[in-house]
């Protein structure tokens, strides 16, 4: 029975894993290679590629991000010992939402600079809040279902639950800055990012 139930988590989190690889894999599309009839020189073509300094940064801020989901994600599921059939949808509604982050960052990179920064900076924050959510909900499924190992420890369950509530509070005040200077809530992501790097170190029980 437990051979069975450890191959049945291998295989979500396998599947998981493809996605997540899929979703990152996606960022690098926004890049455009500038054409020879824009960028017909050596100058012209450095004058394109520095005009591209938003799609960088938006690639590598959503890139950090679903490498951290993912990290937190894999730790995670080293506490399941079993799946079921709410597990199996809530983690396909937080795969939903990564898989989605590729459209709000070509956005941000489409206007970061520019008029409508703001609001594309507020549906770039509102996005993570939207996965904040379902991963709150994927591991609500575990918690709630007995689907944790026993070695997990009820203050190890309550931490985790604790800084999921915290992201998903400084998601919601990022977005809400956003509306104002999109330079304030981009930021305040990236601090979570860090926070959340962090925390992916102390997520094995």
């Amino acid at each position: 029975m437990a051979e069975t139930q450890e191959r049945e988590t291998g295989r979500v989190e396998a599947f998981s894993d493809g996605v997540f690889a899929i979703a990152i894999t996606l960022l690098v599309l926004e890049f455009k290679v500038p054409h020879r009839s824009i960028a017909p020189n050596d100058a012209a073509l450095w004058a394109s590629l520095r005009h591209l300094w938003p799609s960088f940064i938006a690639f590598i801020g959503s890139f950090a991000a679903i490498l951290i989901m993912w990290i937190s994600h894999h730790g995670l599921f080293r506490m399941v010992r079993r799946v079921d059939t709410p597990f199996l949808y809530g983690n396909g509604l937080m795969l939903l939402m990564i898989t989605f982050v590729p459209f709000p960052t070509a956005v941000l990179a489409e206007y970061l600079g520019h008029p409508g920064e703001r609001a594309a900076a507020a549906l770039y924050c509102g996005t993570f809040v939207l996965v904040s959510i379902t991963f709150q909900f994927w591991w609500w499924t575990v918690n709630r279902r007995d689907l944790l190992k026993s070695t997990v420890s009820p203050e190890h369950i309550a931490r985790i639950g604790k800084s999921y509530r915290f992201g998903f509070a400084i998601y919601i005040v990022a977005t809400a800055l956003a509306f104002w200077k999109a330079a304030l809530g981009l930021g305040l992501c990236l601090f979570l990012w860090f926070y959340w790097a962090m925390l992916s170190r102390r997520t094995e029980a």
